[in-house]
């Protein structure tokens, strides 16, 4: 396996490298739960339990983005591969590639599957995925970059044409100002040749939506609360994970479901590592995820503010999801 390590300072890579994915964690956390109201990013429910917790919700039932997103990439990859021609596939919050695998088989079969690079927060998933698909793909490169794409993230030297990935409809974690950054940050690592693919979840019935952020067996609520786990952990906090409970809903006016934990009691929470006591009134929450939905129209704007024309748009049959090509304005 190749890891890529650059010889000069990029702020991304060299911070998780030296300080692993949750570098930022204190001051994030100082900085989200003095807020009013309080607030803390999605990104740190993913260590190592809340990934597995997250590969649970895929398979859930409730949870049709996972299933759907795959199917439609099933039904586009070859074509997308053909068309596109992309000798590397470059693949913003991999995480644990399990959708990646068809638009690499797909690669595969044109032959012009050469180097993959997988840019996630956690490097030792990188390097197990890394293994994994080596084995699965022999021949193939990995440079795995490890940082936050919501800093500036510089990719390894350029050979070929590329397909940018963003799957998963991780790009409603964005507030829309937030959303519109990152993706002008990746129209600037395009080429004219090249082809950015990105998964979105659509907006639909409120109780579907709400379903499949509350679902029956209580996994997202596990994985909402195992935040304050990791708060705990590393930063030497007292949070009582049963003192909170989980709240999901959809908020029509913003476009997006929202995740809370709500404080079923008043009490202070004492995070010792940042010397912060933190109370919470009963009914306060603390919002740990925005996921927004989004109409065509609302991508194609997305799209075009950023810099990129879009070429292709694929929905499943009942409209829940869509994934859309587009590629730098010419």
């Amino acid at each position: 396996m190749t890891t890529w390590k650059p010889e000069w300072s990029l702020q991304t890579t060299v911070l998780a490298q030296k300080m692993g994915p949750f570098a930022s964690l204190g001051e994030d956390v100082r900085r989200g739960l003095t807020k009013i109201p309080k607030e803390l990013p999605p990104k740190y429910f993913y260590d190592a339990y809340g990934g597995k917790l997250f590969d649970r919700i895929c398979d859930l039932p409730e949870y049709y983005l996972t299933q759907t997103e795959q199917a439609l990439l099933e039904k586009i990859s070859e074509d997308l591969i053909a068309s596109c021609r992309p000798t590397s596939l470059v693949e913003f919050g991999s995480g644990s590639c399990r959708k990646t695998r068809v638009l690499l088989d797909a690669m595969s079969r044109l032959g012009c599957l050469d180097l993959y690079i997988p840019i996630d927060l956690n490097e030792d998933l990188i390097q197990s995925t890394a293994r994994t698909l080596q084995n699965e793909f022999p021949g193939l490169q990995v440079c795995g970059v490890t940082g936050d794409f919501n800093l500036p993230v510089e990719l390894p030297p350029r050979e070929g044409r590329r397909l940018v990935a963003f799957l998963g409809s991780t790009i409603g974690n964005l507030a829309p100002q937030e959303a519109i950054s990152f993706l002008r940050s990746v129209a600037n690592h395009l080429s004219p040749q090249d082809c950015f693919l990105l998964g979105t979840d659509l907006v639909k019935d409120r109780s579907v939506l709400e379903r499949a952020y509350n679902d029956a067996a209580g996994v997202t609520a596990q994985f909402n609360r195992n935040m304050l786990s990791v708060i705990n952990r590393h930063l030497g906090a007292d949070f009582q994970l049963d003192w909170f409970e989980h709240l999901a809903f959809y908020n029509e006016a913003e476009s997006r479901v929202e995740m809370h934990l709500v404080a079923r009691k008043s009490h202070r929470v004492w995070i010792e590592d940042i010397g912060l006591a933190v109370d919470f009134t009963e009914g306060e929450s603390i919002r740990t995820e925005i996921s927004c939905k989004y109409t065509r129209g609302m991508v194609e704007k997305m799209l075009e503010e950023a810099g990129l024309q879009l070429l292709r748009w694929e929905m499943d049959a009942d409209n829940l999801f869509a994934l859309s090509v587009s590629a730098v304005c010419r």
